[in-house]
């Protein structure tokens, strides 16, 4: 027995030598083979692309508060710019530790503290091993490709013309070239498939996408700002302008928003042209008129020292299909004039979308009010239902102030009422002695109320407008003296709302809208006199919800039964 035990020791010595040789061996010939390239698959120091920089995995140098250049950040203590001087000031560390992919379960960790006991301050630096907790962390990445991002194609002489035709355009796919061609061998039934817009999509057109302008940084406008479908925005911006180059700002020409067609489906050679539904022009006061001949085009031209029909405001108007596809496409101007003067001007673009067969409901919650929506408001005819405006900012509306505070120039100029938001407005109004008081009367009213005044308001900020109990009648209310001639100086709304349905959740409901006009008498004024009173107009929203109170069932009673002799001798 003892013989067979040393005989199986000798040969599993004696194996492990006859591996080590074969392992020695096989060495120099893999370097060989390394080495010995053929001379043709060598590529050229030159013809090397260039490469980014090495990718930093060590936490130890890892250092997010880095962000000035050969300059020590303030209370950043992973800073290598940063002495030991620099770090006695620092208050606290920004980053007090520095990881690197918090889903592993076991990594190395860099922690940074100051020692504020210390004469002068110092920094604590220490590299620790962290361990995750939780049981769905990440236990070793035997995939190093999916820990990063992969690495862009630098530019060379050989690859810039194949990057250009890439990467040139306003809009370009980030996914290489050969991702699509495997896609399509390996799919060739996708050649066939029919595109369509889905939501958030950029809007393309036949050069490059819808433009919406907005700020990007500071308030100046960026025409690089893609609309996406089925995204409702507005957005307000400035714009540099100036009367001797107005007409080479392509940015204010009507020509500049509507001289691309859209495409109908990604992708596709069917084209949608902008038409051009209204213009508004505007006057240097702001006053607002609507063109009877909307479908002009009307480009930017000097006259008598003002450069005119400069775009003020664009609102596009994009109706499409249940199958993601636009078929109609509509934009309206806002047009004005700027003078000398004027180095810049705002403008305002909006956009909004809707299905075809369908209207438009404009909601102002859902289902409560949110604040800082719009009020709205309708009209109801007999034996109908409520009847509102299009236009959700005009259906409930005040007075607004101008900055001359004249009435008369000041009429047709309205402010919406938002809900929450308490207002007020006015003017003055200059009165004669050859004005009559029936003809001032009507006019003031027309000032006050505008010139169609709703009916009902609705409750809720999603109110339909077939549920007629949904909405709120508006009670007219009338202060004034006896005389035989009253003239209406202010308008008071009182809306009073109470918050409806769950603690957690409240929502807001109008419960009731009061119009209150105040008249004053006008006395008649000697020839040649004349007499300025204000005008006011105001917006109160009070809120009478009753305090919350929890509420209980009915209280548990007990029912004790005690023997007869409890109270024994007492009783």
């Amino acid at each position: 027995m003892a013989a067979r035990l040393k005989l199986g020791v000798l040969l599993f010595i004696l194996l492990l030598l006859l591996l080590r040789v074969a392992e020695t061996s096989m060495e120099p010939a893999a370097s060989a083979a390394g080495s010995a390239a053929p001379p043709e698959t060598r590529a050229s120091p030159q013809a090397q692309p260039r490469s980014g920089p090495a990718p930093i995995t060590d936490v130890a140098k890892l250092c997010v508060c880095d962000l000035l250049v050969a300059q020590c950040d303030v209370n950043c203590c992973c800073d290598p710019d940063c002495s030991a001087a620099d770090f006695s000031l620092f208050t606290t560390c920004s980053v007090p530790i520095v990881i690197g992919d918090s889903r592993l379960c076991s990594q190395k960790a860099a922690v940074y503290s100051l020692d504020v006991e210390a004469n002068p301050p110092e920094r604590i630096f220490k590299l620790i091993d962290q361990v995750n907790p939780s049981v769905f962390c990440i236990h070793a990445t035997n995939y190093k490709q999916a820990l990063s991002f992969s690495s862009p194609e630098m530019p060379t002489s050989e690859n810039f013309d194949q990057l250009l035709k890439r990467f040139g355009s306003a809009a370009f796919s980030a996914e290489p070239d050969s991702w699509n061609m495997n896609t399509d061998a390996q799919n060739p039934s996708d050649a066939n498939e029919t595109y369509r817009y889905v939501y958030g999509v950029p809007i393309q057109t036949a050069d490059a996408f819808l433009r919406l302008p907005s700020p990007v940084v500071s308030s100046w406008c960026s025409d690089a700002n893609p609309a996406g479908f089925l995204v409702n925005q507005a957005t307000k911006c400035t714009r540099s302008v100036s009367v001797e180059k107005c007409g080479n700002i392509q940015a204010v020409s009507m020509l500049f928003y509507i001289n691309s067609s859209i495409l109908a489906v990604p992708k596709s050679s069917q084209m949608v042209n902008i038409t051009v539904q209204s213009i508004a022009v505007q006057s240097l006061n702001g006053m607002r008129s609507l063109l009877n001949g909307g479908d002009v085009l009307r480009l930017p031209m000097i006259l008598d020292e003002l450069c005119i029909n400069i775009v003020l405001g664009v609102s596009y108007h994009i109706t499409y299909t249940d199958a993601g596809e636009i078929i109609e496409a509509a934009a309206s101007f806002v047009l004005g004039a700027i003078n000398q003067a004027a180095l810049s001007i705002q403008q305002h673009f909006e956009i909004s979308f809707t299905q075809v067969d369908t209207k438009p409901v404009p909601l102002s919650g859902n289902p409560g009010y949110v604040v800082g929506l719009p009020i709205r408001a309708g009209f109801r005819p007999q034996g109908s239902g409520i009847i509102q405006n299009t236009n959700k900012y005009g259906q409930l509306t005040i007075l607004q102030s101008t900055s001359n505070q004249d009435c008369l120039a000041a009429q047709g100029a309205r402010t919406p009422i938002l809900f929450g938001y308490n207002m007020i407005s006015g003017c003055k109004l200059r009165i004669t002695a050859a004005m009559k008081c029936q003809l001032l009367t009507q006019t003031l009213l027309d000032l006050l109320k505008g010139q169609s005044f709703p009916e009902y308001v609705a409750s809720f900020g999603n109110s339909q407008a077939h549920n007629v109990l949904d909405w709120v009648p508006i009670t007219h209310l009338r202060i004034a003296e006896q005389s035989s001639c009253q003239i209406p100086v202010a308008l008071e709304i009182e809306v009073k709302w109470t918050k409806y349905g769950s603690l957690v959740n409240p929502q807001a409901r109008i419960v009731n809208v009061t119009a209150t006009i105040t008249t004053t008498t006008l006395k008649q004024l000697p020839s040649g006199r004349e007499r300025t009173i204000p005008i006011i107009s105001s917006v109160a929203f009070t809120d009478i919800s009753s305090p919350a109170e929890p509420g209980y069932k009915a209280w548990p009673t007990i029912n004790v039964k005690l023997p007869y002799d409890f109270f024994f001798p007492f009783v």
